[in-house]
């Protein structure tokens, strides 16, 4: 019995510590989640940063505020405070200092996004991405599959651990938006434009990804899942998926506004008729 309590002794303090880690791990993230890509880390610094900065400003803007309060409080009821009609130091003061902070919150952001949207072109893996109503497809293109789901029955992609993914975007309807919030990158999927970008995912695990536009009546059906696995699992996935016949890439080429969009423009695929 003593044993059991001594033992009991040491893993509270563990439990506790160990939670307390989760936690401030947590609040120092601001509201993201914990970046499951290699380049989430830019975009969750930027976003600290940006949160330090507006604290700074926060707390000087209050500590002006409540030491004019107190400063220049009327000290009895004859008293008239001193007028002044304007003060030149300091309105160029109050106008450069936002100037600054502002194109300083720029630079920094032009500069991540020119590292985060840049392609290298020495990805592992090119999925492209469709954006359909009211669904997703992804194209597998050096494996030459794909996969299509519907929003009664969503579709998960699968992507390999620790390897470098670029996603071309493309739509052949109306406006979408591309978003695994796990993965801390968001990009519109627009008719008539690629668009692309590279993310190396490098933890295992599954993740919800969504569309972040408000693109019609079952905008809040569109929804996917991806399954980041080792290199033996995504070959397998490619393997079950050729097997099913998936072969082949999805026409995504066409933009249409009107009508059935649910083959993609494509009569080639299970079940499609021309001008379908």
């Amino acid at each position: 019995m003593r044993k059991l309590r001594a033992s009991l002794l040491l893993a509270v303090p563990l439990l506790v510590s160990a939670c307390s880690k989760a936690s401030q791990d947590e609040t120092l993230r601001i509201g993201f989640p914990e970046p499951s890509t290699v380049e989430g880390k830019i975009i969750l610094n930027l976003w600290q940063g940006t949160w330090i900065v507006a604290l700074l400003i926060a707390t000087l803007v209050l500590g002006l505020l409540f030491s004019a309060v107190i400063l220049y409080r009327r000290r009895n009821e004859d008293e008239i405070p001193k007028q002044t009609r304007y003060n030149i130091p300091l309105e160029i003061v109050y106008t450069i200092v936002p100037l600054v902070i502002v194109l300083g919150l720029f630079f920094f952001t032009a500069r991540d996004q020119k590292e985060l949207i840049k392609l290298s072109g020495d990805q592992k893996v090119t999925v492209n991405v469709v954006g359909f109503r009211w669904s997703w497809a992804f194209n597998y293109k050096e494996a030459g599959v794909y996969e299509i789901g519907t929003p009664a029955l969503p579709p998960t992609m699968y992507l390999p651990v620790d390897e470098k993914v670029k996603f071309e975007l493309t739509s052949p309807d109306v406006i979408h938006s591309f978003w695994i919030p796990a993965f801390l990158m968001k990009m519109d999927v627009i008719p008539g434009r690629l668009n692309a970008f590279e993310l190396t995912p490098n933890k295992l695990g599954e993740f919800s990804g969504k569309c972040a536009e408000l693109c019609g009546v079952d905008h809040s059906r569109m929804l996917f899942k991806v399954k980041v696995v080792t290199r033996a699992e995504y070959v397998a996935h490619v393997e079950e998926l050729r097997a099913k016949g998936q072969v082949g890439t999805l026409n995504t080429g066409r933009i249409e506004t009107t009508g059935n969009t649910g083959c993609l423009g494509d009569p080639s695929l299970p079940g499609c008729k021309e001008g379908e």
